[in-house]
């Protein structure tokens, strides 16, 4: 080939090769006002992204919620020349879409359920892509778009279950070998020693870094839907089998070595080193089954003619609808929030005693659940001639964020705590006026020997409820009907020594005789 007529060819694929990389005509408008909407929509939910963003920084679990926008802006990226071929057209219905996940938004925002607020400001991206460019661009990038929902910081339900199958796991695997072991609750010992599962050791962070990892690798080697999920189950089945055979070494290795090794840092280094084995074995057998992209398609000639007018007039009008659903959540509830609130310096009247009951001098035990942000505490003993028990009561006059009934820091005891260690959760059966109701049962320990067995449950508004969805859609109920959204948990603890029977049957009489008294202290305790 002349010399010459290479020059042109090069010159020829660089002008190819530079209008592959411009907008085409056809997508300059609606890509424009597509990222238009998309950034109002994260200025008007400017305070929920920065909280997830918050989440992201100081929780391990969640740093590589950091590389999330980069990969699914890279995703799309890879697939501009398949969109470059697509006519983007408006879709009004994406709109009562839109409307219904601001509303669920809202609720959210009233009911201080933050995860929620998270899924929503995320979901409201793809409804937009989907609203203002059609069904076809959607299908194009469903999932880098639907891998945003990897950012969203979310899987802290799942620590108690994977807690307690790790405990189970290794206990069962320690017994197979032939150890003796003691088991109560997610705690055992060993005769080299004691251990208990904790949130750092239930694998949650293991398994949601397996599956954000196992769809990314799935999307990108599979063409075949079955492929990928198969690959995907295998991403969270792995994991949580590899978690507890990490835990099970980790116990083995202190047991072998007289509690000299895998005790302080290595502990975790050995953690981190043997999920990354796991991962590098699931991705390299998962690659004998890959299948390689087909070769792109030509992409047909970019210089099209501009939208029709007819097109281009509707595109605005779903736009500026889209826009004023998007500015019109935050706005009410802030006009709904802004209303003066006055909490004065609460004080719960002590329950007057009943029936044989008098206020005891000393109390049972110096513990007491740890309930972060309550407005009025009270923390009260009672004596019968059957027994004593005691009373906790936090109470929240007006709930909002950090200072909330349902709240996932508001528990028994705290992890690793000094003296204390919930040994069991369960439920139990407490007759409230006349009618039986499910209730929470945790069983403490100390380290001093002491025994508690704890009844507990939720005073949402004058209902009783242990479910925490309940008493978040009560709490999202009175605050758009303006009532009252003041909330108590009601905690009574008795000491017991072997058996817990007895001191049950002690609780349940204490709540026929004082559970009036109790809510009449609530009930007369409020906000302006």
């Amino acid at each position: 080939m002349p010399c010459g007529a290479s020059v042109n060819v090069a010159a020829h694929e660089n002008i190819v090769g530079l209008k592959r990389m411009q907008l085409p005509a056809h997508w300059k408008k609606p890509a424009t006002l597509t990222v238009l909407v998309v950034l109002i929509t994260l200025a008007m939910f400017w305070s929920v992204a920065a909280s997830m963003v918050a989440i992201w920084w100081r929780s391990e679990t969640f740093a590589h919620c950091f590389l999330i926008l980069p990969i699914s802006l890279y995703l799309i990226w890879r697939q501009r020349g398949h969109l470059a071929a697509l006519m983007p057209t408006t879709q009004p219905a994406g709109l009562a879409l839109l409307a219904g996940i601001g509303f669920v938004w809202l609720l959210a925002r009233f009911t201080d359920v933050m995860v929620v607020q998270h899924l929503a400001l995320v979901a409201m991206l793809p409804v937009i892509v989907l609203t203002l460019l059609g069904w076809k661009v959607m299908r194009c990038i469903a999932f880098p778009l639907g891998f945003l929902f990897f950012s969203v910081p979310m899987g802290e339900a799942l620590i108690s279950p994977m807690m307690d199958f790790t405990a189970g796991f290794t206990v069962k695997m320690l017994q197979l070998t032939g150890i003796p072991v003691y088991v109560e609750g997610t705690f055992f010992e060993i005769p080299s020693g004691s251990w208990s599962v904790v949130e750092g050791c239930s694998g949650v962070r293991y398994l949601i870094a397996s599956i954000t990892l196992g769809c990314l690798y799935a999307y990108m080697t599979y063409r075949s839907q079955l492929r990928r999920l198969l690959f995907v189950a295998a991403a969270v089945i792995v994991p949580i089998i590899a978690n507890g055979l990490r835990a099970y070494m980790i116990v083995m290795i202190a047991h072998l070595s007289d509690m000299r090794l895998a005790m302080g840092v290595d502990h975790f280094i050995y953690g981190w080193v043997f999920f990354g084995l796991v991962m590098l074995l699931l991705f390299w057998i998962g690659s004998f089954w890959r299948e390689d992209e087909p070769e792109e398609q030509n992409v047909p000639d970019l210089d099209r003619a501009p939208v029709p007018a007819a097109h281009g007039s509707r595109l605005n009008m779903v736009a500026a609808m889209a826009m004023a659903m998007i500015v019109a959540w935050p706005s009410f509830a802030y006009v709904r929030e802004a209303q003066p609130l006055s909490i004065h310096d609460l004080k719960l009247a002590t329950p007057k005693p009943a029936n044989g009951w008098r206020l005891a001098e000393k109390p049972v035990t110096e513990w007491q659940p740890r309930y972060l942000g309550a407005d009025a505490e009270l923390v009260q003993t009672y004596v019968s001639d059957t027994g004593r028990v005691s009373l906790y009561l936090p109470y929240y006059s007006y709930q909002r964020q950090d200072a909330e009934l349902v709240n996932s820091q508001n528990v028994m005891v705290v992890q690793k705590h000094p003296v204390w260690r919930q040994v069991s959760d369960s439920t139990s059966e407490v007759i409230i006026k006349g009618q039986s109701h499910q209730v929470r049962k945790a069983r403490m320990r100390s380290i001093h020997g002491q025994n508690l067995l704890v009844l507990y449950w939720d005073w949402i508004g004058g209902r009783f409820s242990t479910n925490p969805y309940l008493a978040k859609a009560l709490e999202a109920k009175q605050t758009l009907l303006g009532q009252r959204r003041d909330a108590a948990a009601i905690i009574l603890f008795a000491e017991y020594d072997d058996s817990t029977d007895q001191q049950e049957a002690l609780i349940q009489s204490f709540v026929d005789d004082m559970l009036p008294a109790i809510e009449t202290s609530l009930l007369t305790t409020g906000a302006d």
